[in-house]
């Protein structure tokens, strides 16, 4: 498949939207996590609360970052967001910064192939769908220590039972 400019800026349109909006869900989930609780793991194999919020946080704007830089250091803060709140905000300023980046980038640089630690080297805007689907994947992991921590699922896909869907009312109903 030979990638056109047209092509890698519509793909570019497509994923960064749903990004921003995976961004907000994440936020959620992550101030779902009670800093008391934080420590909270299902199995000893597994990462706590604490450390798995900030791994989704950190890799997502890894990877965002890595795509606007077109090299991947995979580099993390030397001082780490320690509460819940403290890490939706690093996330949420440094999201929107590198989505901003990503937005500005031409489409020669996205068809750009970026090596990702000697294990691809796919075009810049490729790793758009890395960083959704790892985001997503580490999400969902998340939401199931919520309960077990004594907090409340967020909305995610519509509703949960912590948080019923409730359908808009059209407008005209209104009147």
């Amino acid at each position: 498949m030979s990638l056109t400019p047209e092509f890698v800026l519509g793909l570019r349109a497509v994923m960064l939207d749903g990004i921003a909006r995976e961004a907000e869900c994440t936020k959620r989930v992550i101030a779902a996590v009670p800093d008391a609780k934080s420590d909270y793991r299902p199995d000893p194999k597994a990462r706590t609360a604490k450390e798995l919020a900030w791994h989704i946080a950190n890799t997502d704007v890894q990877f965002i970052t890595g795509i606007a830089d077109q090299k991947f250091t995979m580099a993390s803060p030397e001082e780490k967001p320690q509460t819940s709140a403290e890490v939706v905000a690093w996330y949420d300023q440094n999201m929107k910064r590198g989505i901003a980046r990503v937005q500005a980038m031409t489409a020669e640089q996205l068809m750009t192939p970026v090596d990702f630690m000697g294990a691809f080297n796919f075009p810049a805007v490729f790793y758009l769908g890395f960083l959704n689907n790892h985001s997503i994947h580490h999400r969902g992991e998340l939401a199931t220590y919520l309960r077990p921590m004594g907090s409340k699922v967020p909305s995610i896909y519509g509703g949960s039972y912590d948080e019923p869907f409730v359908p808009p009312v059209p407008a005209e109903a209104v009147a």
